[in-house]
């Protein structure tokens, strides 16, 4: 049943949550339907720490459809956003003309008010827009009572959307069909699978990337010819690798291969012309610190990787979590008074003297911003208390929202 409801109009609140690529998406085939070159596999991140929250409100009342993000009204007739609206009351029509909906449902034709937030910094590289998305079609999904494969509907706002459709462990499979109706996401393990598996978001910049990812991969794939053999004779490969490891929980493989295709991401950044520098220095002093901190422990014990962006995203066990926050805090110690470690709590631990030495890197003040500590989550999720509506009585923005 839709949510809340005040007079004519009918609300829901959903939240969903932000997936980070272990085998990355880069470039499309087809760029109306957001079809990829390679399927991908990500990790959903879990919603206590990040997520993108969302009311949308259904009213005969309301004259045209209108959206709100982060507090601001924005334009309705992007692109993606109106092929997201047009899939949704498409599968409605299709649920009414089928005969299996109730004399109560809400009509597509009704005009529909959006308003979403994300509780982490927007278009820096951490997924907002597969949250964001994600949300957008769930919770126009449950309000609108729509049926169908909604994961196929979120890509089409956003290629990585499809994946935050699940918790868990998710591959998007890139499909053959000329239509996209095959381009899904399945979940591969559920979140309860591997209790283990820690994730520790570095947040080096909150910055806007300066170059989006929507441009950054219509150029690679029309300048590198590392994109076309990655996305041909790689990734398929590394896609039956990753679903191994992560069955069998191995650790080992599942680090390896994630920095391996972080790196390899990353070079047909650089291989792409003219060449697309998402890492900066700070990056590369913590794929350097990675390294040398798993050289010395003889084993692969964390594991980086970099979406289109300069934070680090680093998995690890929750055994090891305490000794690596605490080498992030020595060698890139905070220059503010403000919280460095959000989210999960992380016990302190003394560090052993040879392994600072080992390291053998310069500390840098203030390299990283803060630390998000997470783990693996469930995927979108209704909210049922009305007070956590972000959309007034009336469907307008809430002053507070």
């Amino acid at each position: 049943m839709p949510g809340d409801s005040g007079h004519d109009i009918t609300m829901v609140t959903c939240t969903a949550p932000v997936n980070i690529a272990v085998i990355k998406y880069w470039g499309k085939r087809d760029e109306d339907l957001i079809l990829p070159i390679n399927s991908s596999l990500s990790v959903t991140l879990h919603q206590d720490q990040l997520k993108s929250t969302t009311t949308v409100a259904c009213s005969p009342r309301f004259k045209e459809d209108r959206i709100w993000l982060n507090g601001k009204e924005e334009n309705i007739n992007q692109p993606r956003l109106q092929s997201c609206l047009r899939e949704i009351r498409r599968l409605v029509r299709k649920r009414h003309i089928d005969g299996n909906v109730s004399s109560s449902a809400l009509s597509s034709h009704h005009k529909v008010h959006i308003c979403s937030v994300n509780n982490f910094p927007t278009a820096a590289g951490l997924a907002s827009s597969a949250a964001g998305y994600a949300c957008l079609v769930y919770a126009l999904a449950r309000l609108l009572g729509a049926e169908g494969e909604l994961s196929e509907v979120a890509r089409q706002g956003s290629g990585s959307a499809c994946r935050s459709m699940y918790g868990g462990f998710v591959q998007w499979r890139m499909g053959t069909q000329p239509d996209g109706t095959d381009s899904v996401a399945q979940q591969v393990e559920p979140e309860s699978h591997w209790p283990e598996l820690r994730v520790l978001i570095l947040v080096v910049s909150a910055e806007r990337k300066p170059v989006g990812s929507t441009a950054g991969m219509e150029t690679s794939v029309g300048t590198s010819s590392l994109l076309k053999h990655r996305a041909e004779s790689v990734v398929p490969q590394r896609m039956e690798e990753m679903v191994r490891a992560i069955q069998q929980k191995d650790f080992a493989a599942f680090g390896e291969l994630t920095m391996k295709d972080s790196n390899q991401f990353h070079a047909t950044c650089l291989d792409t012309y003219p060449p697309i520098f998402y890492l900066n220095d700070v990056s590369r002093r913590i794929i350097s610190m990675v390294h040398r901190y798993n050289q010395h422990c003889g084993e692969t014990r964390v594991a980086y990787t970099f979406d289109a962006g300069p934070n680090a995203v680093i998995y690890t066990l929750q055994q090891h979590v305490p000794e690596f926050v605490e080498l992030l805090k020595y060698f890139f110690p905070t220059e503010t008074n403000g919280e460095f470690l959000k989210g999960l709590p992380v016990s302190s631990v003394t560090l052993p003297e040879d392994l600072t030495k080992a390291i053998g890197m310069e500390p840098l003040p203030g390299g990283i911003g803060y630390i998000i500590s997470t783990k693996v989550g469930p995927g979108p999720q209704v909210q049922e208390d009305p007070s956590l509506h972000l959309l007034g009585p009336g469907g307008m923005l809430k002053v507070d929202a």
